[in-house]
Formats: structure tokens, C-alpha cells, sequence
């Protein structure tokens, strides 16, 4: 199976996709073509091996623009300045030639003749000639394609325009014609606009890191050099007011960072030695040397850019309906004019010219221009919107899913709480002192990555212990492990494992109760013939967690479910903390994934959100994955829907908002563009619209949603991500 993307120029609006998509079905190898608008990009897939690169290019050609093939990861938005200039100056000269012959047919022969221009024979020479010129300025862009709908039997906006314009200039109406021509002409370059917004808003993206970064050379010299060409494991100099150039991570120095342009959040954060920085942050107060940790094509930032630009090939539910209606609408209207030039004049005798006028208006309604461009754009601008805000979506697919939601599943450790627990208490029994007990724990819990052994190893450190890594460590999942450590065996785990090897005595289990019922977590470590003690280990819940879920609860999320491996006893105090609705506590990974599945079938529509890694299992059985804290963390990133790139729950809120927002801008700006559109086939079925009246009157139904959607663009309010709606 062979892959290859494409810029095509000339793809500025879902027709010319819907045009592509036809032309290529006849190519053999073709197996599917998915389009990228906001980069004007095709990816196309082959059937077998062997991929149809020229025959591609040609069948594109054919179709009235031209391609060019790029490399995998190449996509970039793109600005055609040259198309751009070359339609607003036929734009322009179409205009202003249309109001010259207006004026000067007026100015001769009176204004009510100039108006009503039905009298061809009338007409001076002149104002003819300037009518036509602007015809041919106004449609040169149009009617290529247009002759090449025609020549495909597939009707199209093109077409219909086309055949509006020349039966206009059939029945005499020169002013009508050359009206038609430059408000559609207007309608077109305003939809390339709406696009170039879009594109030009991720480009903002693009230009947040610094092209060039200054490199330690040796150690009184300093290179700039283009940040595409600096090498992993760089070092770098930021000064204070400077951009980051690429991700790294701080080894002299510190600073404060403005990461609001990856993050969203309001306040710098404080950078010492070892901590990441991200390409696109801003160093705020004090110069830094950081040691490069990723290159510039795969910094956070590069990913975000990657993940939005493509975030718009997957499309949304209205966007495919929209697709779906217009592609039925377009025909069956057009067959309806074809019946009023006919049958009236046919079956009842009513004049030719009259009904065939009638029919030409309704051609013109039939253009789906402001329903086509009404999704699409408002899709980009609520993603770009998004990723302003410090939240990844990563496809149109996703932006709607949030309005729905009826249930949310949140993790524990890392997504309630802090992330950071501490240790409470060490129990040390059998024996034991305490200091053997930290060395025994420590040394068993330096191979785990679970939060609670970071916790356990930090405070051993503290205590002046040094950690011996233990031998043939084994993780238990969802239980803990065993190592060997001086030739003995040790295990170390929850209160479930000590109950699995029968080790529990009422005594331990009456204070390990009561530890838990406090809201810590309790480690117990043992040998394989006595408990040698426990750790009681605590988290802190969110100072903002108990209040973003009262205000999900006022956004109509119906249930709030807490998931964990943690005991029961923890998750009680952690849930009565942050307001929790419904807990499951000491689950294993697989019984994570099957709650999900049970809250699926409960309410239909549910959110899990997690750290993206241990939870991915669960994110992926969900309506919608989230991930919490993703910036900087690669496999977040790539396993959620979406990712929230701040450890910030009142984001929830936020995006459940912006979501409904987004719907309901698509919602309203389908419903007026289809009203406009039955309200003229009425006038027009009456005798009572023009065909200038239609076109002025769909495309100032296109401004109208094009200026709707873009309004998600608009920066919100920070104050309005926790307060109610």
C-alpha cells in the first residue's frame, strides 16, 4: 500500500475537493483521498505498491488546478499570494466596470432604462462592450471549471453560475449578468479569505518559535544558527525577552517562562536547573543555558501545528451532513428549474421568457456556496481557538463531542489530585526499624514509575538514605512488586496483595482501615514470612478541583466518576473532598477499561480523562479521551482525542463551552443559510426575486456565517473557564 500528500493549488472550498474526490475515484490504484483545506493538501493511498504519482498530477491538472507532491511531514499552511492578487484585481476590474456601464447607460439614456436594460437593441454600443469586458473579468477564474463540470455531467456551483449568467445575457439582461458575475466572483474570494483566516491563524503558530537559535560553541564564542539545523544535545543561550527556539532543558541559570503560547495560563512559571522548557515560551526576566532535547521538527509546539493542521481532515458529524445535503440539494434543484422553464410555458401556455428568468434565479439559489463554507471554517476557528487556550483537539471529529457529554471519568492520582504525594507516616513492625524499612522500600521501589514509589524514594532520600536498587525486580499490575535485596525476597504492594498472601492479621488490617479512611495510601512491605511494615503515602486533591466539578455539574454532566487503583478508603476521603459522585476504587487497568464501557451503555456519552499513558487503555473505550498535563509528553499527546496541555482541570469546563459554542454557531449558521435559500425559491415560484437580489442576497448569507465562525477566534475571557454559564 503506497502514501503521498500533495499541495494543490488552486483548493480553496469544499467544492474543489468534492471535485477531486469524483475525479480521482476514476484513477484504478486509488484506494482513498482525504483533504486538508487549511494546508491545501491531498493524501492520497494506493491499493497495491506501486504509487500513481503522474497520473495523479494529471487527473488534478484536469480538474482545473495543479499539484505538487511533498514529503510525509512537509504540510505546512500556505498562502498562494499569487492567486490571491490575481483574484481580487478581476475582483476589482469587474466591479468597477459594471458600475462604469451602469452609469454611463444611465447618464445617456436615463436611470429606469439603466435598471430595467430589457431593451437590447437600446443599449449603447459602449455600455455593452464594458458589460462584457467585465463578464470576462469577473468569470475568468469560473468558467474553466465550470466547462470542466460540464464536460463530467456533474453539475456544480460553477456550472450553475455559469448557466445563470449566459441565460441572463440570452434574455437581454446585461446589468443582471454582469450583477450575478460579480457578486459570485465577491462570494468566491470572500470563501478564499475565510480559509487564508484560518490558515494565516495557524501560521501564528508556526512563526511562535524563533527561526534562529544562539549555540555555545566553545567557551567564548557563540554561534546563530537556523534552529532546523541545531543538533539534540545542543547547548543554547536564551536571553531574557527571547523566545525558545526548541525544547531543552535548563542547566545554568533560571528564569521565570511565559508558557501561556503552549499552555494558556496567565502566570509565568518558575524555571531552575533540570527543569524542560518548550520551543514558542518566552523567557521573562533572566538569560538561561539549556542543552536541546528534541530538534525543531519534533519540539511540542511542532506536534501542536502538526496535530491542528491535520485536526481539520477529520471531519465533523454537521460537516459530513452538510456534505451529504449539498451534494442532493445542488441536482435536485437544478432539475426543478429545468421543470419551471417547462412546464408552464409547455402545459399552460405562460410566456418563455418569463419562466426561463424564473428558472435562472432559481440556479442561482441553488449555488450552496454559504451552507458549504458555513461548517468548515467554523471547525478551524474552534480548533485554533482551542490551542490558544492550552487544549489540543485533535480533529473536527472531536470539537463537537464535548456539547454531549453526560458522564465524566477522572483518575485519580495526577488528574484529582496533585500528582505529588508525600510521605505521612513509616510503620515500621517485626522488628524493623524505621530506617530499615525506608532502605528496604526505597530499594524495591527505585525500578517503579508509580507516583507512590517516587514518593517513597524522595523521602528516603531526605532521610539521608541512600537507595541500593534491588535485583530481579517484578511488577505485580495494579498490585506492586518483589525484588531481591542481600539475598532475601521482598514484596511490597497494597492492602489487596497483603490479603492475597494471607499475611493480614486483624491488627493490621484494623490500622491499615484506619490510615486509608484518613485519605492516604497505604504501602505495605514484607518478606515472604512476615509484614516488616507500611507507608502511609498522601495526595492533595486540586485546590480547583471541587469547584470545576460543581460547575460540570451546572453544565449539565449528569455524573462524576472516579477511577483508581488506590483503596477504598482513599478514594472516600478524596472523593467527599472534591465532590465526587460515584467511585470505583482498587481497580486492575483491565477493570478501568470495562467501568468505561459500563458508563458508555449508562449514559451514552462520557469523557476519561487521565494522564494519557497508564490510562490509555481507558481513554481509548471512551466517547472522548482526554489527557491532562501533556505538554512535554509525547505520549499523551498521541493517545488522547484531546489533550489539555496544563495540569488544569477548569479547562473541562472551558472546552464543554466552547464546544456548545462551536455547535451552536455551526447550527445557526446552517439554519440561516438554508432559510435565505427556501425564502427565494418562494419569491421566485411568486415572481417576485431578481437574480441580483439571490446572489447579493447568498452572498451576504456567506459573509454573514464566514463572520459568525470566525468569532471563535476571539479571545474568551479567562475569568469564564471556572464561573458558571
Amino acid at each position: 500500500m503506497g502514501r503521498a500528500t500533495f499541495h494543490i493549488r488552486g483548493m480553496d472550498c469544499a467544492e474543489e475537493t468534492a471535485t477531486l474526490r469524483h475525479a480521482l475515484s476514476s484513477v484504478a490504484e486509488v484506494r482513498e483521498v482525504t483533504f486538508n483545506l487549511v494546508t491545501a493538501t491531498m493524501t492520497v493511498t494506493s491499493a497495491g505498491e506501486h504509487f500513481p504519482v503522474e497520473e495523479v498530477i494529471h487527473t488534478v491538472q484536469q480538474a482545473g488546478m495543479s499539484a505538487e507532491q511533498v514529503a510525509d511531514g512537509a504540510e505546512r499552511p500556505i498562502l498562494e499570494a499569487k492567486q490571491d492578487n490575481l483574484r481580487t484585481a478581476l475582483v476589482a476590474l469587474s466591479t468597477i466596470l459594471t458600475v462604469m456601464a451602469f452609469s454611463l447607460h444611465g447618464a445617456q439614456l436615463g436611470w429606469r432604462a439603466a435598471l430595467s436594460g430589457h431593451e437590447t437593441g437600446q443599449i449603447p454600443l459602449t455600455v455593452r462592450s464594458l458589460y462584457v469586458v467585465a463578464l470576462i473579468a469577473g468569470g475568468w477564474l469560473v468558467v474553466p471549471k465550470a466547462w470542466l463540470a460540464a464536460r463530467r455531467l456533474r453539475p456544480d456551483m460553477y456550472l450553475l453560475m455559469t448557466v445563470a449568467v449566459v441565460g441572463a445575457l440570452t434574455l437581454g439582461e446585461y446589468l443582471e449578468a454582469a450583477t450575478v458575475t460579480v457578486l459570485f466572483a465577491v462570494s468566491l474570494a470572500l470563501e478564499q479569505w475565510s480559509v487564508g483566516r484560518a490558515r494565516r491563524a495557524i501560521g501564528a503558530l508556526v512563526a511562535l518559535a524563533p527561526p534562529r537559535a544562539r549555540v555555545i560553541k566553545d567557551a567564548s564564542s557563540e554561534e546563530l544558527m537556523e534552529a532546523a539545523v541545531v543538533p539534540i544535545g545542543s547547548q543554547i543561550v536564551v536571553k531574557p525577552g527571547e523566545k525558545f527556539p526548541l525544547d531543552g532543558r535548563v542547566i545554568e541559570g533560571k528564569t521565570n517562562v511565559n508558557q501561556a503560547p503552549i499552555t494558556g495560563e496567565s502566570l509565568p512559571v518558575a524555571k531552575v536547573v533540570d527543569d524542560e522548557v518548550y520551543a514558542g515560551t518566552i523567557n521573562v526576566d533572566g538569560a538561561v543555558v539549556v542543552k536541546t532535547t528534541k530538534s525543531a521538527s519534533d519540539t511540542t509546539l511542532a506536534r501542536i501545528i502538526r496535530m491542528v493542521s491535520e485536526a481539520q481532515s477529520r471531519r465533523a458529524p454537521s460537516e459530513q451532513w452538510v456534505e451529504r445535503f449539498a451534494r442532493l440539494y445542488t441536482p435536485v434543484v437544478m432539475c426543478l428549474a429545468l421543470l419551471i422553464a417547462a412546464i408552464p410555458p409547455l402545459a399552460l401556455g405562460q410566456p418563455w421568457a418569463v419562466w426561463f428568468y424564473r428558472s435562472l434565479v432559481l440556479l442561482v439559489i441553488a449555488c450552496p456556496c454559504a451552507l458549504v463554507i458555513s461548517t468548515p471554517v467554523t471547525i478551524v476557528a474552534a480548533l485554533v481557538s482551542a490551542t490558544r487556550h492550552g487544549i489540543l483537539i485533535k480533529g473536527g471529529l472531536y470539537v463537537e463531542v464535548p456539547a454531549h457529554l453526560q458522564a465524566i471519568a477522572l483518575d485519580k492520582t495526577g488528574t484529582l489530585t496533585e500528582g505529588k504525594p508525600r510521605v505521612q507516616t513509616v510503620v515500621p513492625l517485626s522488628g524493623h526499624t524505621e530506617k530499615e524499612l525506608l532502605e528496604i522500600a526505597a530499594a524495591v521501589e527505585m525500578r517503579s514509575q508509580h507516583p507512590l514509589a517516587h514518593a517513597i524514594v524522595r523521602h528516603a532520600e531526605t532521610a539521608g538514605i541512600t537507595p541500593r536498587a534491588a535485583g530481579d525486580f517484578q511488577s505485580i499490575a495494579g498490585k506492586g512488586a518483589t525484588a531481591s535485596l542481600n539475598g532475601q525476597r521482598f514484596w511490597i504492594g497494597s492492602h489487596a496483595l497483603l490479603e492475597e498472601r494471607s499475611q493480614e492479621t486483624p491488627e493490621l488490617h484494623d490500622r491499615l482501615s484506619q490510615l486509608s479512611a484518613s485519605g492516604a495510601s497505604v504501602v505495605v512491605v514484607g518478606e515472604e514470612d512476615h509484614v516488616c511494615g507500611f507507608v502511609s503515602v498522601a495526595d492533595s486533591v486540586r485546590p480547583e478541583a471541587k469547584e470545576t466539578l460543581a460547575v460540570l455539574k451546572s453544565l449539565g454532566v449528569r455524573s462524576i466518576v472516579m477511577l483508581t487503583g488506590d483503596n477504598q478508603g482513599t478514594a472516600e476521603a478524596i472523593a467527599r473532598k472534591a465532590g465526587i459522585d460515584e467511585i470505583h476504587a482498587e481497580l486492575l487497568p483491565d477493570a478501568k477499561v470495562g467501568l468505561v464501557e459500563e458508563l458508555v451503555r449508562r449514559y451514552g456519552t462520557i469523557a476519561m480523562v487521565g494522564d494519557g499513558v497508564n490510562d490509555a487503555p481507558a481513554l481509548a473505550r471512551s466517547s472522548l479521551g482526554i489527557a491532562m498535563g501533556a505538554i512535554g509528553t509525547d505520549a499523551a499527546i498521541e493517545t488522547a482525542d484531546i489533550a489539555l496541555m496544563k495540569d488544569d482541570l477548569s479547562r473541562l469546563p472551558w472546552l464543554i463551552r466552547h464546544s456548545r459554542r462551536a455547535l451552536r454557531t455551526i447550527r445557526v449558521n446552517i439554519a440561516v443559510s438554508l432559510l435565505v435559500k427556501a425564502a427565494f425559491i418562494g419569491l421566485t415560484l411568486l415572481g417576485k426575486a431578481s437574480l441580483w437580489a439571490a446572489i447579493a442576497a447568498d452572498t451576504g448569507v456567506s459573509l454573514l456565517v464566514v463572520l459568525n465562525a470566525l468569532r471563535l477566534l476571539r479571545d474568551m475571557d479567562a475569568a469564564r473557564i471556572t464561573n458558571h454559564a
